[in-house]
């Protein structure tokens, strides 16, 4: 017999059977029975009833309305000593979408058929009858079915239920689930929802910037990432959600260092390479990495024999670029830092081999390096495959130890100070020049740094007697 062994199926488990006993409806809802069907490790296991919301909270005392307009309980529950939710939502009917995200009204339903009538999807339409399964009987034969799913499941496609321009209507967020959906699970996006899409493609400009930014994230790490843009391009959506992305296409690359084509084809190939779980950040720098491409083509130059396309200071053009976009989509301070950094440092692989101990050792010791390191191999693997820079680095990341990228200062402002030096500007290059000594193994104690600050920048009393000079 089938058996599913997860806390969070015990505990909606639980939840079902005490609304059986109570004499309700209950049934397991939405994305878990889909993933059940499809095999996969479901994240939410959701609960469907006809018993009303105050019902619900008199059978369970640890709940709360969590939405209560739209009639959903939050159960929580200790299972093996983990603390789990659980969201049971009463059968329902939706009125209007004026704001094109949540019904105005809702009318609850004792109808498992009518409530999945107002779901997205046909593959989120699925309903499982939970005794019959514990009982033992083939998955399959305790689903419930009122809107094809299971067939749209089998044979791998993503559809509205009932007429997709008025689900589309209802919820314009809707759009990009689909691409989100078709990705994932490579399946292919059935005709007459696609159109609807592409019809209702510029309602996305009405949805939020946080739950679009959610969105985007998830089709760029739940895997596929690569066929997500690819539908969210051929779909008209991206032109609306990413403008600056959009630009890529068209825009032509030196073909000795891209013999794959122009920045958009580059871009989708990089996409390749990002794994389903990989970090938000990671898979944001990937995408946004040559944004500034599109405003800094130069092209060839035919009275230059030899001459080709540049890109002059793309990178600086995309951490603007990216700064914006992710100022207009909400993104947190540490992620929206992350990825600047990312493609502020994008280009600097190709000076690796040559870089001093003390610029290597600072390039290394970036914050979360190894996506630094991903993201050129990536950039690299997907353009002229040249990895020796790649392998110079990593090799240097694995060897190198932390007290070796970033060990303790061997000399310090309160040094400085006691030294007899005044705190001012030049205290930051004093350090700096004493860290870079450090870095390359030239001092190794803080007398022998002091020495050398005194020797670059003069003793303490002449640098005094310079600062009351000059004040």
């Amino acid at each position: 017999m089938f058996r599913v062994e997860n806390t969070g199926y015990r505990a909606a488990l639980e939840v079902v059977q005490r609304l059986h006993r109570a004499g309700f409806q209950a049934v397991l809802a939405g994305g878990c029975v889909r993933d059940l069907l499809l095999g996969v490790a479901a994240k939410d296991w959701d609960v469907a009833t006809s018993a009303l919301p105050g019902q619900v909270q008199a059978l369970f005392a640890n709940s709360q309305a969590i939405g209560a307009h739209f009639g959903v309980i939050q159960v929580v529950a200790e299972v093996e000593g983990e603390r789990v939710s659980t969201e049971v939502a009463t059968f329902r009917q939706d009125g209007s979408y004026s704001d094109g995200r949540r019904p105005d009204a809702v009318q609850y339903s004792t109808s498992a058929q009518e409530d999945v009538a107002r779901r997205d999807f046909t593959l989120n339409g699925l309903l499982l009858d939970i005794a019959p399964f514990e009982a033992g009987q083939r998955l399959e034969a305790c689903v419930l079915d009122y809107c094809g799913g299971v067939a749209d499941l089998r044979a791998g496609v993503v559809r509205a239920i009932g007429d997709p321009s008025r689900r589309f209507a209802e919820d314009k967020l809707r759009l990009l689930r689909a691409v989100r959906f078709a990705a994932r699970f490579d399946f292919r996006i059935e005709s007459a929802t696609f159109a609807a899409m592409q019809q209702a493609a510029a309602s996305i400009d009405a949805v939020s910037s946080e739950r679009v930014r959610e969105e985007l994230t998830r089709i760029l790490t739940q895997g596929n990432a690569r066929r997500g843009f690819e539908l969210l391009e051929s779909s008209g959506l991206l032109r609306h959600v990413l403008p600056e992305v959009a630009a890529l296409r068209g825009v032509a690359q030196p073909p000795q260092f891209h013999p794959e084509g122009d920045v958009w084809t580059h871009t989708l190939m990089l996409l390749e390479h990002l794994p389903a779980g990989a970090s938000a950040t990671l898979a944001w720098g990937m995408l946004l990495h040559d944004v500034g491409k599109p405003l800094t083509f130069t092209p060839a130059d035919p009275r230059k024999p030899g001459d080709r396309i540049r890109f002059n200071g793309h990178a600086e053009r995309g951490v603007e670029l990216a700064r914006a976009i992710c100022n207009r989509l909400k993104f947190s301070n540490e992620d929206k830092e992350q990825v600047l950094a990312l493609i502020a440092h994008h280009m600097q692989f190709a000076d690796v081999p040559r870089m001093k101990q003390s610029t290597l050792k600072r390039f290394l010791r970036l914050p979360h390096f190894e996506e630094h390191l991903a993201l050129h191999y990536a950039d690299v693997r997907s353009s002229n495959g040249m990895l020796g820079a790649y392998e110079y680095a990593r090799q240097h990341f694995e060897q190198m130890g932390k007290d070796e990228v970033r060990p303790p200062l061997l000399l310090t402002g309160s040094d400085l100070i006691a030294a007899g030096y005044r705190p001012g500007s030049e205290f930051r290059f004093m350090l700096e020049a004493a860290e870079d000594a450090q870095l390359e193994g030239r001092v190794h104690s803080t007398e022998e740094a002091l020495a050398l600050v005194k020797k670059r920048f003069g003793d303490a009393k002449r640098a005094v007697s310079q600062s009351k000079t000059t004040a």
